[in-house]
C-alpha cells in the first residue's frame, strides 16, 4: 500500500479547506469502502478511472463520476473499487461550501453530485489532475476558485451556536444564550448545514469516537468504553447502536475493514465552524 502523506493547505484557505489529501491505496481486492458521515464536506477527485459512488443500500443512486461533492450526511456512502483506489480527496469546510463552490452547505446536504452539476468554475479540475496529479495542482484551482468568491459568510452568532450543538449543546440552551426561540435556532441550523440540531450532534459525535479511534489504534491501547465516554456517549452499546444507525457497521467491523488504509482524520475540534474568527465564522 502506498502512502501519500496530507499536503498543506495554505493560509488563504485554512478557513475554508480543513485538508488536501492524495492517496493512492492498494485495498488488496476488489470490495466497497464506507465513507462515514461528518461534519464536513468532501469532494473526491478520482486518478484514473471514475469513483463508483451511491448511498449505502440504494443502488438507484450508484453514479460514476469523475468529480463527486458530498454534503452533511446520516448515512454512509459507498465507494466501490476493484481494489485499487488512486485520487486526492478534499474536506471542505461550511464556510468553503459558500466561498469555493457558491452555495450554502445545506443544499447540499445528503446530496452526491459532480463539480459540473454545483460549481461549474471549478469542472476542469478532473482534467488538469489527469495532465499534473497532485495535490499542488488542486489547491492551486482553489486559490483561485477562491477569488471568485461565494455566498456572503453566515453570521458569527450562528457559527459559535453550530460549534455549541455539535459538542452537545441543548437547542434550549443554545437558543437561550443567542437571544433565539427554539424554533428560530433550530430553522437556522437546517439552513446552514442541511441537518436538524439532533443529527449534527449525532454526526458530530461519531467523527469525535472515529477520531479516538484512530488515536487509540495507533497507540495499541483500544478500550471501547473509554472511547465511548471520550466522543460523549452514555457507555459502549450507546455507541455501537449510534455508529450502526449513521456508519452502517459497528467500530470493531469499522477498524478491521478500514483502518489499515486510513491516512488521516481531521480532528473533531477543527470542525466546519470552528475556527478562529478572521471577520466571520464558518
Amino acid at each position: 500500500m502506498a502512502r501519500v502523506p496530507a499536503s498543506g493547505v495554505p493560509e488563504v484557505l485554512a478557513p475554508y479547506v480543513t485538508a488536501v489529501v492524495p492517496y493512492d491505496l492498494d485495498m488488496g481486492a476488489p470490495g466497497v469502502h464506507r465513507g462515514m458521515p461528518g461534519t464536513g464536506l468532501t469532494f473526491e477527485l478520482p486518478l484514473g478511472e471514475p469513483i463508483d459512488v451511491s448511498w449505502a443500500g440504494e443502488g438507484g443512486s450508484r453514479r460514476r463520476l469523475w468529480s463527486c461533492v458530498s454534503g452533511l450526511h446520516t448515512r454512509p456512502a459507498a465507494i466501490h473499487h476493484d481494489g485499487r483506489q488512486r485520487g486526492i480527496s478534499v474536506s471542505l469546510t461550511l464556510r468553503g461550501a459558500r466561498a469555493l463552490l457558491g452555495v450554502p452547505a445545506g443544499e447540499l446536504a445528503g446530496e452526491l453530485v459532480s463539480l459540473p452539476d454545483v460549481a461549474p468554475h471549478l469542472a476542469h479540475l478532473p482534467e488538469m489532475l489527469a495532465a499534473s496529479p497532485d495535490g499542488a495542482t488542486v489547491t492551486r484551482a482553489l486559490v483561485e476558485g477562491l477569488a471568485r468568491g461565494g455566498e456572503p459568510r453566515p453570521r458569527a452568532e450562528i457559527g459559535r451556536a453550530l460549534a455549541r450543538i455539535a459538542g452537545g449543546g441543548q437547542v434550549r440552551e443554545v437558543a437561550a444564550e443567542q437571544g433565539w426561540s427554539r424554533r428560530h435556532l433550530q430553522d437556522l441550523v437546517r439552513a446552514e448545514c442541511g441537518l436538524t440540531s439532533r443529527d449534527l450532534r449525532r454526526v458530530a459525535r461519531l467523527a469525535r469516537s472515529r477520531r479516538a479511534l484512530v488515536v487509540a489504534a495507533r497507540s495499541g491501547r483500544v478500550r471501547l468504553a473509554d472511547v465511548a465516554a471520550s466522543a460523549g456517549y452514555a457507555d459502549h452499546a450507546h455507541m455501537t447502536r449510534e455508529w450502526v444507525a449513521l456508519g452502517g457497521c459497528t467500530p470493531t467491523t469499522w477498524m478491521r475493514e478500514e483502518l489499515p488504509f486510513v491516512q488521516d482524520v481531521a480532528d473533531p475540534a477543527r470542525a466546519s465552524w470552528e475556527t478562529p474568527d478572521r471577520g466571520g465564522t464558518r
